[in-house]
């Protein structure tokens, strides 16, 4: 039987419909040209009803833990002016989000698939102790596991707040805290572990970059739960940043310098104190000093709640620099003009004469003042002051066969002018003898003093020498 056209077209009509209907669409299916794309049907599978302000939780008393993790990268800068700590880190941290779970056999064995971070739930852990954003990349991606694990990784430039203790410097070990936190959620919502074991983050420097001014030497991790109004719970994790600083740098261009110009120091006093070079050697020395502080003040490390020893040590320094110039310029002028001087007094010559017995088995000394070898040291002015006695005047009348002149006979003018000359002379030779035997004991005063005071000196610079060395010794190897 032979069909109407009619007939033919209703029949085309009922066949397309059915072949339609037979047609089953995948779940998440795409039309067009995202039809096969797997990544493109699992992700409108993740997003379908999903809310990214919802914590991920079917029971909502069920706590999501968010594991996290911290690697240092670099440390880029250590303001100690203002207690500023700037690192460079990497930061990472999982949790489990219920609602992104899928079978991957439906998916073409799909078992990780990476997802816009604005587009799913993050916890709101910060860093307390944030002062400044710092210049970090932007990573708008998060992995997410069949099973619902989510894996935020980034790199974070940190800029925080950190208690410097710069009293140490150039050997200074610095401890600064990263705390993360949870600013709202409390430990019912959100708790926080770590993702290795405190070992292995301690010990681990893989990533570290140790060519800078800073040595990484480990990272400490601590758990603690707190409360603010004994309500409320909240969890963080502290981890401890242990840094060292490299001191060669500031020994070369600080120390050193410094322990130069102090030995010339004490070179210097190996000068002769009757010479004005010590003093101009001594001044020379403290100007230098003084440029050399003016040129390092913008090294050392300033703050407004403490000094480091070094500026300590640089003042003590300076301070011996002072103390030696006053003591050259005491020693030059006990040395010097002698003639305006009074004689020395008892009790300096006792004291002197201790000090001599006690060094002259060390070197020879010169005999001390009391000594009767010390009291004429010029034979020839003792010798005209004896012969003009009165004895030796009359003995000397004798023998030019000159009768002796009574002390109550006139004697005549032109033996008289002769008398006055010649008790004129022996007064300038006594006068003259007098000033000589002060001069002498005044420059013995300043010799004996000058290594007196050398001896004190030098055990002082020894002591203090020996005391920071220790003191930066036992830094350097803690």
């Amino acid at each position: 039987m032979r069909l109407s056209s009619a007939g033919t077209a209703l029949i085309f009509l009922l066949i397309q419909g059915a072949s339609r209907a037979c047609t089953v669409k995948k779940p998440g299916g795409s039309s067009g040209r995202f039809a096969n794309a797997t990544l493109v049907r699992l992700s409108e599978f993740l997003s379908g009803g999903y809310k990214k302000g919802v914590r991920p939780v079917k029971d909502w008393r069920t706590s999501t833990i968010v594991a996290i993790d911290l690697m240092v990268y670099s440390i880029l800068n250590v303001d100690e002016k203002n207690q500023v700590l700037t690192t460079y880190v990497w930061y990472r941290q999982s949790w489990t989000d219920e609602f992104l779970v899928w079978n991957p056999e439906d998916f073409d064995e799909v078992k990780q698939v990476s997802i816009p971070t604005a587009n799913v739930w993050v916890p709101d852990i910060l860093i307390n102790e944030f002062v400044d954003v710092g210049k970090s990349p932007d990573i708008p991606y998060v992995y997410v596991t069949h099973d619902g694990l989510v894996r935020n990784y980034k790199p974070i430039q940190v800029v925080t707040a950190c208690t410097l203790n710069i009293y140490n410097f150039p050997f200074d070990v610095q401890k600064c805290s990263l705390t993360f936190q949870s600013w709202l959620h409390t430990i019912d919502d959100i708790n926080i572990t770590l993702m290795r074991t405190p070992e292995e983050l301690k010990e681990d420097k893989s990533v570290f970059m140790n060519q800078g001014e800073w040595e990484l030497l480990h990272i400490l991790s601590n758990y603690k739960i707190f409360s603010v109004d004994n309500d409320d719970y909240y969890a963080e994790m502290k981890f401890h940043v242990v840094i060292r600083r490299r001191p060669l740098f500031y020994t070369v261009n600080l120390l050193l310098p410094s322990i130069f110009l102090m030995v010339m120091d004490i070179v210097g006093f190996y000068l002769p104190p009757d010479s004005g070079e010590r003093v101009s050697f001594k001044i020379t020395l403290l100007l230098g000093y003084s440029v050399f502080l003016i040129i390092v003040s913008d090294t050392l490390p300033a703050t407004a709640i403490g000094t480091p020893l070094i500026g300590v040590y640089f003042v003590v320094c300076m301070a011996l620099l002072v103390i030696s110039l006053t003591e050259t310029v005491l020693i030059v002028r006990l040395v010097h003009k002698q003639d305006l001087q009074t004689p020395v007094p008892h009790w300096v010559k006792v004291i002197l004469f201790i000090c001599t017995y006690l060094n002259e088995k060390l070197q020879n000394v010169p005999l001390p003042l009391s000594h009767p070898a010390a009291q004429c040291t010029h034979h020839h002015t003792c010798e005209i002051g004896r012969r003009l006695s009165q004895h030796d005047r009359e003995a000397g009348l004798i023998r030019m066969g000159l009768p002796p002149v009574p002390s109550r006979d006139p004697t005549p003018p032109v033996m008289d002018n002769i008398l006055q000359e010649v008790t004129a002379i022996r007064h300038f030779l006594e006068k003259r003898d007098r000033a000589r035997e002060v001069a002498k004991e005044w420059l013995q005063v300043g010799y004996v003093l000058d290594v007196l005071l050398f001896r004190v000196y030098l055990v002082a610079m020894v002591a203090y020498s020996i005391t920071l060395g220790t003191l930066w010794s036992v830094w350097q190897v803690a």
